[in-house]
C-alpha cells in the first residue's frame, strides 16, 4: 500500500529550494514551467473559441473568399 505525504510549503521555501539547485536543473525546471504556462494559455485560448457553430463547408468557403482576395491581388 502507497501513502502519499502532503507537506505544506510557502512560495519562499520552495525558491529557497529552487535557489540550491545546479544552474542546468534550474533551467530545465525553467522550461518546464514555461511549457506549462503556454499549454494552459493555448487551452484557455482552444476553450474561447470552440464553437458547434462553425462547420467544415462553412470554413472551406471561407478559405475560398480569401483564396480569390490573394489571387485578384497579385494580378494587380
Amino acid at each position: 500500500m502507497k501513502t502519499a505525504l502532503q507537506v505544506v510549503i510557502t512560495y519562499e521555501q520552495v525558491l529557497n529550494l529552487v535557489r540550491q539547485l545546479p544552474t542546468k536543473e534550474k533551467i530545465k525546471l525553467t522550461k518546464d514551467l514555461e511549457k506549462e504556462a503556454i499549454d494552459s494559455k493555448l487551452s484557455g485560448l482552444l476553450k474561447m473559441f470552440r464553437t458547434q457553430e462553425l462547420s467544415l463547408k462553412t470554413i472551406n468557403e471561407e478559405v475560398e473568399i480569401v483564396r480569390q482576395k490573394m489571387y485578384e491581388k497579385q494580378k494587380l
